[in-house]
């Protein structure tokens, strides 16, 4: 069986269908059954068409005949009947308005029946004309967050969520490397620079035939559409499926230069190529040079070493300030001892805690922080004081399964607008530790959210704050917030700030952790997963604190569990 759109393709086209299905107005059981879909999709961890081409979707929590078949139809077709009806009945514009930050179905609704708005450029008009602050419930201030909603959309769809552009790369190159006189495909660009958003897809194919020669054969065998910008080493494939990549080919003895160009940043090549000129060397477009000597470098490290300097990891490669510095010793995967900030059944999550125990542990750690969702969190399942104590009893019953993992009693408590937790203290007691997070009124001012966040750290049961920033890359920008005072007072008061690792949020910014770290925060790296296909979130996580500088040393969840219980407990003290 031919699988002609990957995982993610198919889990985006069945969230689209979730969008078309409530916008025209669907029953919401079955609104809820094609989110629930796109999320397993998504998460999904095994072998993609394996799962497709023999059927096993359908033995998945949630997924049944009918969704199977719509699985299916995607992946092996690239479209679906059901998705061109719905196209047919719902106008595409009003999905588009669905990526508007605080426009929910029931809104958009509204506009379209009263105002007969389909599209965002009529949106546009009528929030600037007036004609949508005369709406109930709207009035100037929401037109103008309406306005400028439009703006960050139109922006933001130039881009993509690094997860998905590093899975097309990872993809293309394997397609690439199966070319006739390919020798090796590299992902480069942003993609290798692990930015959290990627502009462009960057591949760097090493070859032995002429670089027109292989652009033929490329195309034949990978179903280019269109080849644009082409010259003597590099050229522009838009792919039939719609995804632009520019390709940049080399012989391999000069893979090394080639690679680092085209890596990137514009701010590193620079001052590489000052660095270069100040010792001798130039480093002109592809190639290294000392005097009208060519230096053959096949792989970075040789150019690197050429130049008196340590190969530099691709993640540090930003504003050119890493050249000529010590590289410090990043934290990779095999670091982490813990993994935080999970959600099992009895909240939002698709496993129960042995599952995800078991899992967990089969990924290599030795511990785990559970974190449903608390009591206020209504829309995910927010759990009451006797769901907590159920689950307690579960996490007790599994730890006495020695299984090799330690499982921690976590929560993810809400951060109440006023800064209170979602408990009272007695049961706020009854938990190992507590991820503190704000999942509502993000519209405060700065001095109100800062105040807020105060309150909290201030409490002695948090341990860590969640996605602190609140920000959904491509989606909402992070709500106003004094950085620099939640830093000093979380480093002051031993509380932990977390990288959450889901690719929609990689909150922390990679480039504020150095000032988190200056202020004596530690940092933890939590997956946010509500699923197994989840734990993968963790790679994300690790990139960003390696883009920040840090080392194992840095993070929470690189310590052992006596370590995190020795932190939870000199918090509390």
């Amino acid at each position: 069986m031919t699988i002609v759109m990957d995982r993610a393709g198919v889990a985006a086209a069945i969230e689209r269908l979730a969008e078309y299905l409530e916008l025209k107005g669907e029953n919401t059981f079955r609104v809820r059954a094609f989110r629930a879909a796109a999320k397993t999709v998504d998460g999904y961890a095994g072998d993609f068409a394996a799962a497709v081409a023999d059927g096993s979707f359908a033995q998945m929590k949630g997924i049944g005949p009918a969704l199977r078949d719509v699985i299916t139809e995607l992946a092996t077709t690239g479209r679906s009947e059901l998705f061109e009806s719905l196209r047919a009945e719902v106008p595409p514009g009003l999905v588009d308005m669905l990526g508007i930050s605080g426009l929910g179905v029931a809104r958009i609704r509204q506009i379209h029946e009263t105002l007969g708005i389909d599209t965002l450029p009529d949106l546009e008009a009528a929030a600037r004309d007036g004609r949508l602050a005369t709406l109930p419930r709207f009035g100037a201030r929401t037109a103008e967050n309406i306005l400028k909603g439009i703006a960050f959309l139109r922006q933001a769809s130039q881009w993509r969520l690094c997860h998905h552009a590093a899975e097309e790369a990872r993809a293309l190159a394997e397609a690439l490397s199966r070319v006739p006189h390919v020798l090796a495909a590299h992902p480069a660009g942003e993609v290798r620079r692990r930015t959290e958003v990627v502009r462009e897809l960057v591949m760097v194919v090493v070859a032995d035939v002429a670089p027109e020669e292989l652009f033929r054969l490329i195309s034949d065998a990978i179903g280019v559409r269109e080849i644009a910008g082409q010259d003597e080493r590099h050229a522009t494939l838009k792919l039939g499926g719609g995804t632009s990549v520019q390709v940049v080919v080399t012989p391999p003895q000069n893979l090394g230069a080639v690679l680092v160009q085209a890596t990137g940043s514009d701010a590193h090549l620079a001052a590489l190529a000052e660095h270069a000129r100040t010792n001798g060397f130039t480093l002109a477009g592809t190639a290294l040079w000392e005097g009208s000597r060519f230096v053959p470098t096949p792989d970075e490290q040789t150019l690197y070493r050429a130049l008196g300097l340590p190969w530099i990891p691709p993640e540090l490669r930003e504003d050119g300030s890493e050249v000529g510095r010590p590289v410090p010793r990043l934290v990779e995967r095999a670091d982490l001892k813990g993994f935080l900030h999970c959600h099992t059944t009895y909240s939002d999550g698709s496993n129960s805690v042995e599952e995800l125990a078991r899992g967990v542990r089969e990924a290599g750690y030795d511990w785990l922080g559970i974190t449903d969702h608390s009591r206020s969190a209504g829309y995910a399942g927010g759990m009451q004081p006797d769901d907590l104590r159920r689950q307690w009893d579960e996490i007790d019953a599994v730890n006495a399964l020695q299984l090799g993992i330690t499982v921690f009693k976590g929560i993810e408590s809400d951060i109440l607008a006023d800064g209170a937790l979602d408990y009272p203290d007695d049961v706020l007691d009854g938990f190992d530790f507590i991820i503190a997070s704000v999942h509502s009124r993000f519209t405060m001012s700065e001095q109100e959210m800062t105040a807020r966040f105060l309150r909290a750290i201030a409490h002695p049961a948090v341990t860590i704050l969640g996605h602190p920033t609140g920000r959904l890359l491509l989606q909402r920008d992070a709500y106003a917030l004094d950085l620099d005072a939640i830093f000093d007072a979380a480093g002051a008061a031993g509380v932990g700030i977390e990288i959450n690792a889901d690719p929609h949020r990689l909150d922390l910014d990679w480039r504020v952790l150095r000032r988190a770290r200056e202020a004596g925060v530690m940092i933890s790296i939590g997956a946010d997963a509500h699923n197994l296909g989840g734990l993968a979130n963790v790679e994300y996580g690790v990139a960003i604190a390696r883009k920040g500088g840090l080392g194992p040393d840095e993070i929470l969840n690189a310590r052992d569990a006596a370590g995190f219980r020795a932190f939870v407990a000199a918090r509390r003290a």
